[in-house]
């Protein structure tokens, strides 16, 4: 996949540097990005779930940070196991460091290690500063804050 040429856009736009960012960093593949295998899922309206499979490892081996829109999930074996002799090892103890890019305003709800599977609970918070508001038509009065009471016509309200 060759390289997008974003020149022409930030000419005729303004604010979606990060857009453009989020698409070209799409577009490169890293090899490391296939292990430990997960899932995302959208579990409703605005909740999501990561869903990692990381048999071998203990909570305290793995570590998640989230860092403004990145959500950062690596993994580390504290202790090595020389006492032990393998004939086949088939269950991977290699560490690994995997990075999600969240939408704006996304957080991390909780995170749960169950039967080998770390599970990552994602939420969606928009703040109320950044809801759609009502803005009153007529008159000096300004709009402050979230105001979002269906409009009232006074006939009507004066004769119920």
């Amino acid at each position: 996949m060759g390289t997008f040429d974003f020149a022409p856009l930030y000419r005729s736009t303004v604010g979606f540097d990060r857009l453009f960012s989020l698409i070209d960093q799409a577009a490169r593949v890293e090899p490391s990005t296939t292990w430990p295998p997960y899932d995302i899922e959208k579990v409703a309206a605005d909740e999501y779930r990561i869903t990692m499979a990381v048999a071998s490892f203990t909570p305290d081996e793995i570590e998640l940070t989230q860092h403004d829109t990145t959500l950062l999930v690596t993994g580390q074996k504290k202790g090595q196991e020389g006492e032990r002799q393998y004939l086949h090892r088939g269950i991977a103890a290699r560490a690994f460091r995997q990075s999600f890019n969240l939408a704006d305003h996304v957080k991390v709800t909780g995170a749960s290690l169950e039967n080998g599977l770390l599970t990552v609970a994602l939420k969606r918070e928009v703040p109320e500063a950044l809801k759609p508001r009502r803005i009153a038509i007529g008159g000096s009065q300004t709009a402050v804050g979230q105001d979002n009471r269906p409009a009232q016509i006074k006939d009507r309200a004066q004769a119920a």
